[in-house]
C-alpha cells in the first residue's frame, strides 16, 4: 500500500477531476465513493460522496485526511480504484491476498485524451437549487420571489446550470490567493456573468473581479443597476467592442458565449495574449468560412445551403480548438444546452497547460486549404 499512497499523494492535487472508488470485497451499506477538488474558503480540499443504498452523503477533507481515507477504503474494503486527472488516468486493481497492481495511461502531449464531461453526475442536483430564491434570477424573471422557476423560463434555468457545471470542472486551476480576474467579452443580458459571480464569489467564496463588456449601452446600464442593487462590488459592466479592448492587465478566464462570427476569433486571440488560464467560448454565426469554402469532391455537400452552413460552423470551430491546442491548451469541445437567441450549442473549453507549449500541428491548415478558406483566427495568431 505505500505505493499507492505515493500515487495518491500526486493525484490529490489541483490537476484532480475524480477518484471512483467501487467494486465492494463484501457485502457493506456503501457502495461507490467519488472524490473531487472543491473550492473552500479559497482553498483546495476534497468533496467525498459515499452511496449507501438510496442515499448520497457528502464531506470536506483536507488532502491528508483523504489520503487516509482512500487508502484505508482500498486496503480493507474495495477492490478497484479509478483517478482522472489533467494528465492522464491510473487504475488500481487490489487481489485476493492484498497485492496492489496500478496501471497508469498518460495523455500524449502531456493532455488530456478525451476527458470526460462529469456533469452527468450532478443534473439531477442543480448548482443553483430550486427553491432557493436568488436576486439576480428573480430580477431577471426566471424565479419567483419564493424561489419558485417560472416555467416558460426552465429552460434559462437549465442552461445556466449547465455552464456552472463546466466552470465547476476547472475551479482547481483558479486556486489563487490573490483575486481571480475574468473577462466576459458579449455578456449580453448578462444571465451567465450574474451566475458565475455569483458562484464563484457568494457559494465559493472566491475573491473574483469580472468585467462584462458588449456593445448596447441600454444593456450595459441596466446590468451594472443591478450590480449594484445586489452589492457585487468587483462585478462591473462596460461599453465596448472586442478587438479593442485592452484595459484587462492580468486575466484568469475569458468567457465569450454570444461574439458572433469572427468576434469570438478576436476573443480568444485577446484570452491568448493575456496568457489566461481558461477559456470558454460558444461560437455562433459562422459566416466567414460559409462564405468562403469551396472544393469540388465536397461539392454534393456543399451546393445545399443549409449542409454548407453547418459545415462551416464545424470547421470553424475544428480549426479554433486545434489552434488553442497548438497554444498550449488542453482543448475540449462539449455540448451545450442551446443560447437562446441561436442553434448553436457547441461550447469551446480550453485550459493551459502547465509549461503552456504545444506541438506544431499542421492539420487544421492543410484542411483550410484543402477547403480553400482562411479564418480569422489564423491571420491573428500568423498561421
Amino acid at each position: 500500500m505505500e505505493e499507492l499512497r505515493r500515487k495518491l499523494a500526486e493525484v490529490l492535487s489541483d490537476r484532480l477531476y475524480q477518484i471512483i472508488i467501487s467494486n465492494p470485497r463484501s457485502k457493506t451499506d456503501v457502495l461507490k465513493i467519488k472524490v473531487r477538488p472543491v473550492m473552500v474558503k479559497g482553498e483546495v480540499c476534497f468533496q467525498e460522496t459515499l452511496w449507501k443504498g438510496p442515499q448520497v452523503f457528502h464531506k470536506n477533507r483536507t488532502k491528508e485526511e483523504m489520503l487516509e481515507n482512500i487508502a484505508d477504503y482500498m486496503e480493507a474494503d474495495f477492490k478497484q480504484l479509478e483517478a482522472q486527472t489533467m494528465d492522464g488516468k491510473m487504475h488500481v486493481l487490489v487481489g485476493k491476498k492484498g497485492t496492489v497492481t496500478i496501471k497508469e495511461q498518460k495523455n500524449k502531449g502531456g493532455g488530456p485524451d478525451g476527458m470526460p464531461d462529469m456533469s452527468h453526475n450532478r443534473t439531477k442536483r442543480y448548482i443553483l437549487e430550486e427553491g432557493k430564491a436568488v436576486p439576480f434570477l428573480i430580477d431577471l424573471g426566471i424565479q419567483t420571489k419564493e424561489g419558485k422557476i417560472v416555467h416558460a423560463r426552465y429552460d434559462k434555468f437549465k442552461q445556466i446550470n449547465r455552464y456552472l457545471e463546466f466552470v465547476e470542472d476547472v475551479l482547481p486551476v483558479l486556486n489563487r490567493q490573490e483575486t481571480v480576474r475574468i473577462i466576459d467579452f458579449g455578456c449580453g443580458k448578462s444571465y451567465l456573468t450574474f451566475a458565475l459571480y455569483y458562484y464563484l464569489h457568494e457559494m465559493k467564496g472566491l475573491d473574483v473581479s469580472v468585467t462584462g463588456l458588449d456593445l448596447k449601452a441600454e444593456v450595459i446600464e441596466n446590468c451594472n443597476r443591478l450590480a449594484r442593487k445586489y452589492g457585487y462590488g468587483k462585478l462591473d459592466f462596460l461599453q465596448g467592442d472586442i478587438s479593442a479592448y485592452n484595459d484587462a492587465g492580468e486575466v484568469d478566464m475569458v468567457v465569450t458565449l454570444h461574439a458572433c462570427d469572427t468576434a469570438t476569433d478576436h476573443a480568444i486571440k485577446k484570452a491568448l495574449d493575456w496568457n489566461a488560464k481558461v477559456i470558454f467560448t460558444v461560437p455562433c454565426c459562422q459566416h466567414e468560412v460559409n462564405r468562403q469554402i469551396e472544393n469540388e469532391i465536397l461539392s454534393p455537400v456543399l451546393r445545399y445551403g443549409l449542409l454548407k452552413e453547418r459545415m462551416a460552423a464545424l470547421v470553424t470551430d475544428g480549426i479554433r480548438a486545434c489552434l488553442l491546442e497548438e497554444a498550449g491548451y488542453d482543448t475540449q469541445v462539449l455540448e451545450f444546452i442551446d443560447m437562446e437567441h441561436t442553434p448553436k450549442n457547441i461550447l469551446i473549453r480550453a485550459v493551459r497547460r502547465n509549461g503552456r507549449g504545444g506541438e506544431k500541428d499542421t492539420k487544421a491548415g492543410d484542411m483550410a486549404r484543402f477547403l480553400n478558406v482562411e479564418t480569422t483566427l489564423q491571420r491573428l495568431m500568423g498561421q
